[in-house]
């Protein structure tokens, strides 16, 4: 099922729950913090209200990183609006001390302390549970126990979660063998435990409020005219607990990523598991299902992001330190006959897809024909009669290599010279053999040994081969796209939108039309990257069943970037189309190195008469004319609609990000809006300017 959202050209706005700041809630923003930011979006005739993912992630500040596909973060519950609080605070002492604490120390700043509000709110609800009918009786009380009885994932969640608590929080795969594998039966067996219950329920009550007042946000936002966007992250962390209860949908020994490219020579390897496709179809999907109904529940519309990923995922595995090793699932593969049939013997095969190493290449390193020799039969196989080895069978991956000490044969600074020969040879490979006499060739084949040994004859024999796998697989991913979405988002009262940037596969626009998915269109990726001068797609020409925006959680602002590119070669003011009308085809990969504002002022008709730092009427302007594209939805970051007001930017942009992308650090995730929602609803000339952008 699909809804008739997409009738209309709306404007919204996206923002963390989490950056939302009121008089009512300093600390961080909370569910019934959406409520207030409803009034300030109708007064500025916004229509959507775009959230990240509101998963709990447990000591993780990234949304992206979920402990759970059905479990709201409990950091984002209001306190004070908990029936027991006010008893709690009034009679007990130490709490009213720790709470009004809580509020002074973790008060309003640039960025909140996710470790510090995370643990001092679970520390208090804690202690509001103690006040709580369902702890005194030991059992829980009507309305809890009717709530439960209609989630019944929250009973595997708070055993999950009661277990993770007694190992501090250490990952399950760390556990006791008798907690890391268990059955649903034994799963249901311990949360009625009556040693254990109150600790369950304790969990089960945090859920029960955290979608009380998650409901009752919701049902004002909508009381105001608003839909509201969630997100869906396509992967699950590794020490979830969807994965520790459902291992079967799981496949842990791959790691989902992306091959090599340009900015990233060795693949990114993103540490979620992949998906066990094809027992969740054996399954009828019923997780995705049930996790789409129970969003399903507070969301009109959702992002699916990596939209790719449904149709192939990159799969490394994960004993490597790279993703080099990968290969796309599903995948269409060269059988060891068709490659006898090319007049590849056995011998060939080997040396096609096995790693062959020189010794000549540690000995240049150790200077030592013995030490060469020691450290390689750690590894390797010597070939009779040559100097080459191949890697041991028991060599599964090339983390094997890094963790493994040579301090004996050699110095320090050789030791790691060698590890980075021998991790490169790992990866130096023509062929893959992904599963018995099945072979796929490397991302990276082009620049093995073993390809450039051929002849142009065989060169051609394997493209050949090659060129009829990418079309087995473009067949193959289709089809596995197109069985989910019908068994998944198709069934669901949601409009689903695709995070489809960088996509290069023919077969996902039209899938995604097929299915009514919208696309995604950030403007400054949204270029002709094979045409000189990489020109901006015109927003007459974007796709109608798209999502536009100026900027995502992973890029810079716009103000970031006009000061980093755009303004280098002149303003940017007006927009005059000048093209020949063109179809939308910049839907490329992400490329925010040095964009050429030429390019954009000359196929989207900016005027240079005007050149300078960036001003509120620069944002103003740019984020106007980004309304007019043929995109039926445009959603704009807070950040960027805060721009039209000079006395809400901090003094550096680069501050007014909510993630850097490749950092681990307290800073990301944790953006607060620098103003309340109080000043905002309040101040007459920002809702009008935005009004006059949102109109359609």
């Amino acid at each position: 099922m699909k809804s008739n959202f997409m009738d209309n050209r709306l404007t919204g706005v996206s923002v963390p729950l989490g950056a939302l700041y009121s008089e009512k809630h300093p600390c961080i923003g909370e569910y019934p913090s959406l409520s207030e930011f409803a009034l300030f979006c109708k007064k500025s005739g916004l229509k959507i209200i775009q959230l990240l993912p509101l998963n709990d992630t447990g000591t993780q500040s990234s949304p992206y990183s979920g402990l759970s596909a059905f479990a709201l973060h409990p950091i984002y519950i209001s306190l004070a609006d908990i029936a027991e609080f006010e008893q709690t605070y009034n009679e007990n002492e130490n709490f009213k001390k720790k709470y009004d604490g809580f509020i002074s120390q973790y008060g309003f700043k640039n960025r909140y302390d996710y470790d510090g509000i995370l643990n001092t709110k679970i520390s208090l609800l804690q202690e509001i549970f103690y006040n709580t009918k369902t702890y005194k009786d030991g059992k829980a009380d009507e309305n809890l126990a009717k709530w439960i009885k209609s989630n019944q994932w929250v009973k595997t969640y708070a055993v999950y979660k009661n277990l993770k608590w007694n190992y501090m929080q250490a990952s399950w795969k760390t556990w006791l063998e008798n907690d890391r594998q268990k059955t649903p039966e034994q799963i249901l067996e311990l949360w009625n435990t009556k040693a254990f219950l109150k600790e369950h329920l304790f969990y089960a009550w945090c859920q029960f409020i955290a979608e009380k007042q998650f409901t009752d946000a919701v049902k004002t936002v909508h009381e105001n005219g608003i839909l509201l966007k969630g997100d869906m992250p396509i992967l699950m962390n590794e020490d979830s607990c969807d994965a520790w209860a459902n291992p079967e949908f799981f496949i842990q020994k791959l790691r989902a990523g992306s091959p090599s490219d340009g900015e990233n020579p060795q693949g990114q390897s993103w540490g979620f598991p992949i998906y066990n496709w094809k027992e969740l179809k054996e399954d009828n999907y019923s997780w995705w299902v049930n996790r789409l109904k129970c969003a399903s529940k507070f969301y009109d519309a959702y992002r699916l992001d990596h939209i790719l990923g449904f149709f192939r995922i990159w799969a490394v595995p994960e004993d490597d330190v790279n993703a080099l090793n990968g290969h796309t699932e599903p995948y269409a593969a060269i059988k060891k006959n068709a490659l006898y049939e090319a007049g590849f013997d056995d011998d060939r095969i080997r040396w096609l897809s096995q790693s062959h190493i020189p010794t000549s290449v540690i000995e240049d390193i150790t200077w030592n024909h013995e030490a060469a020799h020691s450290i390689l039969k750690l590894f390797c196989d010597k070939l009779e009669g040559e100097e080459l080895w191949l890697f041991k069978k028991n060599i599964h991956g090339s983390t094997q290599i890094a963790q493994t000490s040579l301090k004996q044969f050699c110095t320090a600074e050789a030791e790691e010279k060698i590890k980075q020969v021998l991790i490169s040879y790992w990866s130096n490979r023509t062929l893959l053999e992904v599963s018995k006499n099945k072979f796929v060739p490397i991302w990276t084949y082009g620049q093995s040994v073993s390809w450039n040994s051929l002849n142009e004859k065989e060169k051609k024999l394997l493209q050949d081969m090659f060129s009829a796998l990418d079309k087995k697989n473009e067949s193959l991913w289709k089809k596995q796209a197109n069985e989910i979405f019908s068994a998944v988002t198709d069934s669901i009262k949601m409009t689903a939108c695709g995070e489809d940037l960088g996509v290069g596969i023919k077969c996902v626009p039209e899938t995604m039309l097929n299915h009514k998915i919208l696309g995604l269109r950030v403007v400054r990726w949204s270029r002709f990257w094979d045409k000189e001068k990489q020109p901006y797609v015109p927003f007459k020409d974007y796709t109608p069943l798209s999502v536009v925006t100026t900027s995502v959680h992973d890029s810079s602002t716009i103000r970031e970037w006009w000061d980093e590119s755009l303004c280098k070669e002149g303003g940017l003011t007006v927009f005059e189309d000048k093209t020949d009308g063109t179809s939308d085809k910049g839907n490329g990969a992400k490329n925010n190195g040095d964009a050429d504002k030429n390019a954009f002022t000359e196929e989207n008709g900016t005027s240079n008469s005007e050149t300078g730092d960036f001003s509120p009427e620069i944002a103003f302007e740019l984020l106007k004319k980004c309304s007019e594209s043929a995109s039926v939805w445009y959603i704009v970051p807070l950040q960027d609609f805060l721009y039209l007001n000079k006395k809400y930017w901090l003094s550096d942009s680069k501050d007014e990000r909510i993630n850097v992308p490749g950092t681990v650090n307290g800073f990301n995730w944790t953006y607060r809006m620098p103003v309340s929602i109080e000043e905002l609803c309040a101040d007459s000339e920002l809702t009008s300017q935005i009004n006059k952008i949102a109109e359609r």
